[in-house]
């Protein structure tokens, strides 16, 4: 293990790249401050306010990126030209495999017959395409398009690698993962989920991760953020137990988060970084003779000495951003759409939920039928369990128990999901669901037993 500078040897301007852009990050991304009557993050606000500035015309922008994506990928990946394929930005962006071009004309053809409300009834509705194209897709627009630009605030002045070498004594015992994640996962809770899944998915490109470790984290720690959380319990009008509530959720997703990467299919991930090398396996020791909090400030101040330069990180921002509008927003309008569809037109998922009455009897869960049918509905949309428990369930138990296990159950397709499938974190959509069914089957008693106990 080669012998870092300390952080005495570092000039002043070493000092300031690692300290004012991870301040600004740290501010952005992890501060909470009030807009109205709720705690957000300053991203999720100038967020809104992008989104509320292109209100009017976010659909059709969202619209022609989409269909930008689902042309240039097709020219790109079947006819191979060299006019495009020369272009580093184009044939990174649009260079892609078989499956994620299907994916993206699929988005495109959604999207198309959405905006023009044109085909089935099945693929426009309101419930379906119209929700992810009108609800769904703008949030994430600005979002993408913000995190994008500012990520590089967090990533690349010494933030990470500071709180990664403090925490990994806490995250890697507990959890499996790298100190670092536990910054992904304060993004999400305080911010929005996929915030932590961009962060997750850029550092596992950039080597920070291995295959085994951005796959817990993406699953794991990009948890639902406090604002979500509020609008879940207000619907099903128990907002006078928020406070239980979000204890409950935190407990349950801290169970979920020691056991799940412990199980199959995350256990057997592979421990080799994206490009199959091994990662360092003395990258988190402490050096001899050094403390932690000394050893913590040498390995930041050395990331933020070789930090490019303005240019260099907005060129990088600019790159995050492109990345994630053209790559991820036609992978979201297709899954999205189509697990809808499952959900609002077919009965697979009553049928899946079928199974868990006895589950829910055997946890004295009120109304267990009628609670049943909402659990699988989930892994197409987190919001829909709750929306189904408002209407057809009267047990105040019953609503919370459904409202914390939406939230816990962490995996579902018209976000999360399209997400990670549409990054390059190595999970599949038969592993989500895996995995969706196990968070919900480790949560669920929890969440039962402190429903009996702070609402029954």
């Amino acid at each position: 293990m080669s012998q870092l500078p300390t952080s005495t040897q570092y000039d002043w301007r070493t000092w300031f790249t690692f300290l004012v852009p991870s301040l600004v990050g740290v501010f952005l991304f992890m501060t909470p401050v009030p807009t109205g009557e709720i705690m957000t993050i300053p991203i999720a606000v100038m967020a809104k306010a992008i989104q509320s500035y292109f209100s009017d015309s976010a659909k059709i922008i969202i619209t022609i990126t989409i269909c930008i994506t689902g042309v240039l990928s097709f020219i790109t990946s079947v006819f191979k030209p060299k006019v495009l394929c020369n272009i580093f930005l184009i044939n990174h962006l649009f260079n892609v495999s078989w499956i994620w071009l299907v994916t993206r004309l699929f988005g495109m053809a959604f999207v198309l017959m959405t905006t023009l409300q044109i085909g089935p009834h099945a693929i426009i509705s309101e419930n379906t395409g119209a929700l992810v194209l009108n609800d769904l897709l703008p949030v994430l627009f600005s979002v993408f398009i913000l995190a994008g630009l500012l990520l590089p605030l967090l990533l690349n002045f010494g933030l990470l690698e500071l709180m990664g070498t403090l925490l990994t004594k806490i995250m890697r015992p507990l959890f499996g993962v790298p100190g670092r994640s536990a910054v992904n996962c304060v993004a999400s809770w305080l911010g929005d989920g996929s915030v932590g899944i961009l962060m997750t998915a850029r550092q596992y490109e950039d080597k920070h991760y291995t295959q085994r470790e951005a796959a817990i984290i993406g699953t794991t720690f990009s948890a639902v953020s406090i604002t979500f959380c509020l609008v879940v319990i207000g619907q099903v009008k128990l907002e006078y137990l928020f406070a239980p509530f979000y204890l409950t959720v935190c407990l349950a997703g801290v169970v979920a988060a020691i056991i799940v990467p412990r199980l199959p299919p995350l256990r057997f991930k592979k421990d080799v970084l994206i490009d199959g090398s091994a990662p360092d396996a003395n990258a988190e020791l402490v050096p001899q003779g050094k403390t932690l909090l000394g050893h913590s400030l040498d390995v930041a101040l050395a990331k933020a000495h070789k930090a490019p330069g303005f240019i260099g990180t907005v060129k990088e921002g600019l790159h995050n951003a492109f990345d994630m509008v053209f790559a991820v927003l036609p992978v979201v309008m297709a899954v999205g759409t189509f697990a809808l569809i499952i959900a609002e037109y077919t009965p697979v998922f009553q049928y899946l939920g079928m199974p868990f009455i006895p589950f829910l009897e055997l946890l004295q869960v009120p109304e267990a039928e009628a609670a049943a049918q909402t659990i699988m509905v989930g892994f197409a949309d987190m919001f829909i369990p709750s929306i189904l428990a408002a209407g057809t369930i009267e047990s105040d138990v019953t609503r919370f128990i459904i409202a914390a296990m939406s939230v816990t159950q962490l995996i579902y397709m018209s976000e999360v999901g399209a997400l990670l499938l549409g990054s390059k974190i190595p999970v599949n959509i038969l592993e989500l669901f895996i995995i969706f069914i196990l968070r919900t089957l480790i949560t669920l008693p929890v969440i039962a037993l402190m429903a009996h106990w702070l609402v029954g």
